[in-house]
């Protein structure tokens, strides 16, 4: 793929997707994130060669957030060294300070790709995993039969890969 032609198919798949990312991970700093936007396109446009013929849309996803995470990182060390421009994320800046920052960036990764489930498919998961309740339990506070919280559950989970797939989160 010609570089232009490569850069102009990155931006319209996934310029959207990466200033969200940038803008969370970046408190809300809009200006700051399109900025990590702009420099990860760049750094794509600077190597062509990343994205071969054989790169999926996944595989490109995972080198964009890599690269716009790392650049984020680079923010907030730069930060800590010289006085803060504007006040960061107190939660990315204490990951940052407990070498978690990974943890939390997967953390969101996750939750990103669980806004493409369904209402019924994320609420079974959010009760049976993130609330740690029970098959029974969940299906008394979703008003359903313990067999649709079953299927549910397992659509839902069969979802949620296919979500993270395409986000590059897993392979």
């Amino acid at each position: 793929m010609a570089s232009e032609g490569l850069l102009q198919h990155l931006h319209a798949q996934f310029a959207g997707p990466l200033l969200g990312y940038a803008t969370r991970l970046l408190g809300g700093d809009r200006a700051r994130a399109e900025d990590v936007v702009q420099e990860t396109l760049l750094r794509a446009w600077r190597h062509p060669d990343v994205f071969d013929g054989s790169t999926t849309a996944g595989q490109m996803r995972s080198w964009l957030f890599t690269v716009a995470r790392n650049l984020i990182v680079d923010l907030q060390r730069a930060a800590g060294a010289r006085p803060s421009e504007s006040p960061l994320d107190v939660e990315i800046q204490r990951a940052t300070n407990d070498r978690s920052l990974d943890q939390v960036l997967a953390a969101m990764e996750i939750a990103d790709a669980m806004q493409a489930l369904s209402p019924e498919h994320r609420s079974v998961i959010e009760e049976l995993y993130l609330k740690d309740l029970s098959v029974t339990e969940t299906a008394q506070k979703l008003g359903v039969p313990v067999g649709t919280v079953k299927s549910r559950a397992y659509y839902a989970l069969r979802a949620l890969r296919n979500a993270c797939e395409e986000r590059g989160i897993v392979q």
